[in-house]
């Protein structure tokens, strides 16, 4: 959770925005995790980073970052348990559109403009699918799952 305070709560400077590291945080969390404790992860790691920093999309970031995390968390461990590469493939993806949608519905919501919205979406896009392929690629081909198994985790 404290990673994903700190990762939430600054951005990677991008020509016409800010790209935020804090979905590989919580897609890793949500593929190790049960479901409740990837919503704290997530959601409300996510709020707390807005709250300190940043607090107008705090309501935002718990929601958004908080389903996709609890739904990313289901499908990596409850969905084709026997294949959790997979589940945790299309968990991910679904991840994705939750948190590109929520973020820019709540932005046309908080800031009263599509616009605004729109002019954000490429940002939201490489940021759900950087932390969904960064995500797959720390717990599955450096072995996470294998090392957090170790633990009894």
């Amino acid at each position: 959770m404290a990673l994903n305070i700190a990762l939430s709560s600054f951005g990677v400077p991008v020509p016409g925005g800010h790209l935020y590291l804090n979905d590989i945080v919580i897609c890793t969390a949500a593929i190790l995790l049960d479901p409740l404790l990837a919503f704290f992860v997530g959601g409300v790691g996510s709020f707390l980073g807005d709250l300190f920093f940043y607090p107008t999309p705090m309501f935002v970031s718990l929601v958004t970052h908080g389903i996709q995390a609890v739904v990313i968390s289901v499908f990596a461990n409850y969905i084709l348990k026997e294949k959790k590469a997979l589940s945790s493939a299309i968990g991910v993806s679904i991840g994705a559109v939750i948190m590109v949608v929520g973020y820019s519905l709540g932005r046309a919501f908080i800031y009263g403009t599509v616009a605004y919205a729109i002019a954000k979406l490429p940002f939201q896009i490489l940021q759900a699918v950087l932390g969904a392929v960064v995500s797959m690629i720390i717990c599955f081909n450096f072995g996470l799952i294998k090392k957090i198994k170790k633990f009894g985790f």
